[in-house]
C-alpha cells in the first residue's frame, strides 16, 4: 500500500476504526483487555468454573498453601493430579504442617459436585475441572477457616466486575447528557450546570463513603449496602466527564 493510499485510508476512515487502530498499537492495552476479559469471563462462568462451593471447607487444611499439581508419575509424564494431605503439626512452635501421601487423585474434565444455578436459573451439579473425593484441589490455597480461595475468588469477581459497570454505565449516560446540555445550551443551563459539577467535586470521597454506610439501614445485606453505595457514588461522580463533553460541544459549537 501507498503512501498516499494510507492517508487516503485514515481520512475516510470512521471513528471506531481509528480507535481499534490505535489500541491494536498500544502493547499494555492490549494486555491488560485480555487480562480483563479473562476476568469477565470467569465472572460470567462463575460456579461452573470453579472447583467448589463458595461455602465449601476443608477442616483439615486450614491455610493449606496451593496445591502441587503434578504432571510426572513415576518418570514418565501422565495427565495432571494431585496428591493426599497429610496434616501435622510442628512438635515447637505447633504450625501447620502438610505433605503429600501416595494416594493419587487425577484432574479431570466435567466432574460431578454440589448442586448450583447456572447462570441463576439452571440447576446441574456439572463443574469444568476438579477431582475426585476425597482428594482436593486447592488452586489458591485454602483461608484460615478452611475455604477454597479459588472458588470463593471467582465467585466475588462477579460481585467486584458487575459493579464496576454498573457505576460506569451510570456516570456515562448522566455525564454525556448533562455535559451535551450545558455545551450545546450554554447561557444560564450551562451556569447551573457548572455550579452543581463544581459543588460535587468538592465533597470529599473517604468521608462521603463514610456517612453512606452509617445512613444506609441496618437490615439490608453487605451486598445490598454495596450496590446502593456505588451506585449513589456514581450519581455524583460524572462532572468529570460531564466538563470534558461540554468542552467538545462548545469547540464544535464554535466551528
Amino acid at each position: 500500500m501507498t503512501p498516499q493510499q494510507v492517508v487516503e485510508r485514515d481520512f475516510i476512515a470512521s471513528q471506531w476504526r481509528l480507535m481499534w487502530r490505535k489500541f491494536r498499537r498500544h502493547r499494555m492495552a492490549i494486555i491488560g483487555g485480555s487480562v480483563l476479559a479473562l476476568f469477565y469471563v470467569l465472572a460470567i462462568g462463575g460456579e461452573f468454573l470453579t472447583t467448589y462451593a463458595s461455602d465449601w471447607r476443608y477442616p483439615i487444611a486450614i491455610n493449606h498453601p496451593p496445591s502441587r499439581i503434578h504432571l510426572f508419575d513415576g518418570g514418565r509424564l501422565t495427565r495432571p493430579f494431585v496428591r493426599g494431605i497429610v496434616a501435622d503439626r510442628h512438635p515447637e512452635t505447633l504450625a501447620a504442617i502438610y505433605t503429600e501421601d501416595e494416594h493419587r487423585y487425577d484432574i479431570r474434565l466435567f466432574v460431578s459436585g454440589e448442586e448450583y444455578l447456572l447462570f441463576g436459573f439452571i440447576p446441574t451439579t456439572t463443574r469444568l475441572f476438579g477431582v475426585d473425593d476425597p482428594g482436593a484441589l486447592l488452586l489458591f490455597g485454602t483461608d484460615s477457616i478452611g475455604q477454597d480461595v479459588y472458588s470463593r475468588s471467582v465467585i466475588a469477581a462477579r460481585i467486584s466486575l458487575s459493579i464496576g459497570l454498573v457505576g460506569v454505565a451510570i456516570t456515562f449516560l448522566i455525564g454525556v447528557l448533562l455535559g451535551g446540555i450545558s455545551g450545546y445550551f450554554g447561557g444560564r443551563v450551562d451556569t447551573l450546570i457548572q455550579r452543581v459539577i463544581e459543588f460535587l467535586l468538592s465533597i470529599p470521597t473517604i468521608p462521603l463513603w463514610l456517612a453512606l454506610s452509617a445512613a444506609l439501614p441496618l437490615h439490608w445485606s453487605n451486598l445490598r449496602i454495596y450496590f446502593a453505595i456505588v451506585i449513589i457514588v456514581a450519581l455524583i461522580r460524572w462532572g468529570g466527564l460531564a466538563r470534558v463533553v461540554r468542552g467538545k460541544l462548545l469547540e464544535l459549537r464554535e466551528r
